[in-house]
């Protein structure tokens, strides 16, 4: 009786891990044209990240994985041959409740959503605002 009691929850919160990765796996439509983890100061100069990339035309969105420690507004240009994106990105939080417990999840607020007209070479500029210690990741995907 005592390993029926061991085992059950172990089999109910391994199925808990195997649903959770087929829900947050990107689907095949997903392509990521951009990628950024900024979690080293190092990565910064002059207090911004920039990295040029080819990107073709079509339509694009962000995807941020920020926490607690996030800059509060990171600003974000994208300029190219007759494209250009600007946009601040505001950290927002919001408490979640359970009934055992209570913790928050984090987002950012912004147009997160662009179109380009014309594939072409563009430089991306990603600004903390003073705080480089604070780790995201940026990507950016096909829409």
């Amino acid at each position: 009786m005592n390993k029926k009691i061991i085992i059950i929850p172990i089999v109910v919160i391994i199925g808990i891990f195997v649903g959770i990765s087929f829900v947050d796996s990107p689907s095949e439509k997903d392509d990521v044209i951009f990628h950024a983890t900024l979690a080293d100061p190092e990565l910064y100069v002059n207090g911004v990240y920039s990295e040029s990339f080819m990107i073709d035309a079509g339509d694009y969105y962000f995807r941020f994985v920020p926490n607690g420690s996030s800059p509060e507004i990171l600003s974000i240009s994208i300029i190219g041959n007759n494209f250009e994106f600007n946009e601040n990105f505001e950290l927002q939080n919001e408490l979640q409740q359970t009934g055992i417990s209570e913790y928050y999840t984090w987002s950012y607020d912004g147009v997160e959503f662009f179109s380009v007209a014309e594939s072409s070479q563009v430089k991306i500029t990603i600004n903390p605002n003073g705080n480089e210690m604070g780790s995201v990741t940026v990507d950016i995907l096909e829409n």
